[in-house]
């Protein structure tokens, strides 16, 4: 059974989870495979203890245990997780069509979860009184002008981003979490507001929904 490290904590407004950490929890969940998560404690991962750095060098979570090998990276590991375990496919035959998920992709990881989005969802780990809301204003507000309008051209009359479900759309449906704790209306992008509806409507996104306790999302069996 693989083993997923992240960081998952129950608040009284939903269970708040990494955003990378649910990435790969999404990929686990959309091969059935089976699995257990292991919660690694936020002090941890932010004093960059020993023992974190003992399975990713960059003291980050999400990293897996798949028998005797340890991967660290969600974006390595989704890649991983679907070589290894090929069925459903998340990534296409075709190299153009590979390399349009794989930049598409990109784009969600470093362009939203690595940049926008933690202005946001950082705060929302911490009290209300010691929340810093201007982070967050500006984090909603680079996601009105940067994110959105590009996804709303690139979703054009697609479903999903690459037309199938695939590993261009792993990153927005951390975004679709986040925004469901958040509540930031997307109206003004009806392409991406659907989008984002659709992705929640997927069975995997229940293992990262706010509303899912912690006691319900620490894996499945195969």
């Amino acid at each position: 059974m693989i083993t997923l490290f992240t960081m998952e904590r129950e608040y009284p407004y939903g269970t708040l989870r990494s955003t990378n950490g649910s990435k790969t929890k999404v990929v686990l969940e959309e091969k059935g495979l089976a699995y257990r998560v292991q919660t690694v404690r936020p002090g941890d991962v932010w004093k960059k203890v020993p023992e974190v750095l003992h399975y990713h060098p960059l003291g980050k979570v999400p990293w897996i245990v798949d028998g005797d090998y340890v991967v660290y990276d969600s974006t390595v590991i989704n890649e991983y997780l679907d070589e290894a375990y090929p069925q459903p496919p998340l990534l296409p035959k075709s190299p153009a069509k590979r390399a349009r998920v794989r930049a598409l992709e990109n784009f969600g990881d470093e362009g939203v979860l690595s940049t926008h989005l933690p202005l946001i969802w950082m705060p929302w780990w911490s009290p209300p009184e010691q929340r810093d809301t201007a982070s967050q204003e500006r984090g909603r507000e680079r996601l009105r002008e940067q994110t959105f309008p590009f996804l709303e051209q690139e979703l054009g009359g697609r479903d999903y981003l690459c037309d199938e479900f695939s590993l261009a759309d792993v990153p927005f449906m951390a975004v679709a979490m986040v925004l469901a704790v958040d509540g930031m209306s997307v109206s003004e992008f009806p392409r991406v507001d659907a989008y984002l509806t659709r992705l929640r409507a997927r069975p995997s996104y229940r293992a990262i929904d706010p509303r899912t306790p912690l006691a319900d999302s620490q894996g499945r069996e195969a």
